[in-house]
């Protein structure tokens, strides 16, 4: 396959982000390889992180925004008594302090008001936009920076190992948590300050499970031939599969595909939904209203079948 041929593939990849890389670099690296002449990422990670990184190409760019705010979980690791400009190990110790002596019970009260919906503010150096500058661009050029609260949900938060001052946390989270402050938050209510030393994406809804694929399997593959290189990719609809599915009638078919509103009747559930054509070709994401009306939340110009 020649790597430098652009064409319009429909897909989303699941990849496994290496340390390092940013998530552009890593989607403009997997874009050349699998020859998308358009691609998006669902939602950015460190460069320090590892792990699932879903990929969007062609139409599913689409649902790039609406996955950016589904529920992820990591697996972290936190450095006890340090803290750090960045609050990582990237950054430039700040202050040390003695880890006290710390057993169980002390943990969890440590980690119990970081649970639930709660008030975070994110990290200074964090891609945070305030007038269209990253806040860490603003941080890096020694500007005091003014970083606003916000309001995150973190459904799981527990210590699943721990040796010396290191502790590995299991977070579950939605859309919009630093874990990085999770981190910080966590040493200043035990007193001693930490910093993040490791982050692993382990899943994004609705992939729970996900096959991930590295850049250097992707390299294989795309040396290997198309059909290796297809097999890496999961179709649009997969990004979808958590919600329910709607197949229109020809008439209900010809109407939405004017962008007009659809009457579904009796027996849909209101909320988000996939909606697909008479033909088998899936339409839009759409939204079914308690008026049992479709209306497109984001159409989509996909191939025939």
């Amino acid at each position: 396959m020649n790597r430098r041929t652009f064409r319009d593939l429909h897909g989303i990849l699941l990849l496994d982000k290496p340390l390092g890389l940013s998530s552009n670099q890593a989607l403009q690296t997997a874009r050349r390889l699998v020859g998308a002449a358009k691609g998006g990422h669902t939602g950015s990670l460190d460069p320090l992180a590892t792990g699932l990184l879903p990929l969007c190409f062609g139409e599913a760019t689409k649902l790039a925004g609406w996955l950016l705010g589904s529920r992820k979980a990591y697996e972290a690791e936190v450095r006890l008594g340090v803290t750090t400009t960045t609050a990582d190990l990237e950054g430039e110790v700040v202050e040390t302090r003695p880890v006290p002596a710390l057993d169980d019970a002390v943990i969890e009260a440590a980690l119990a008001p970081l649970r639930g919906h709660i008030v975070q503010i994110p990290p200074a150096y964090s891609a945070i936009k305030q007038d269209g500058v990253p806040l860490y661009v603003r941080a890096r050029r020694g500007e005091d920076v003014d970083v606003p609260a916000r309001e995150v949900d973190v459904y799981r938060l527990e210590v699943i190992g721990r040796e010396g001052d290191t502790v590995r946390l299991m977070v579950e989270c939605g859309s919009g948590t630093y874990v990085r402050s999770l981190a910080v938050d966590l040493g200043a209510n035990l007193g001693c300050g930490a910093h993040l030393t490791g982050l692993r994406r382990l899943w994004v809804e609705p992939f729970m499970a996900p096959a991930m694929v590295t850049l250097d399997e992707l390299r294989i593959a795309a040396e290997t031939g198309p059909d290796p290189l297809e097999a890496c990719i999961l179709p649009v609809d997969a990004g979808l599969s958590h919600i329910p599915r709607v197949e229109l009638d020809p008439e209900q078919t010809r109407v939405l595909g004017f962008g007009q509103p659809v009457p579904l009747g009796q027996g849909v559930s209101p909320g988000r939904c996939g909606v697909w054509g008479a033909d088998g070709r899936l339409m839009a994401l759409g939204e079914a209203g308690e008026d049992g009306i479709l209306r497109i939340v984001r159409g989509l110009n996909m191939p025939p079948v």
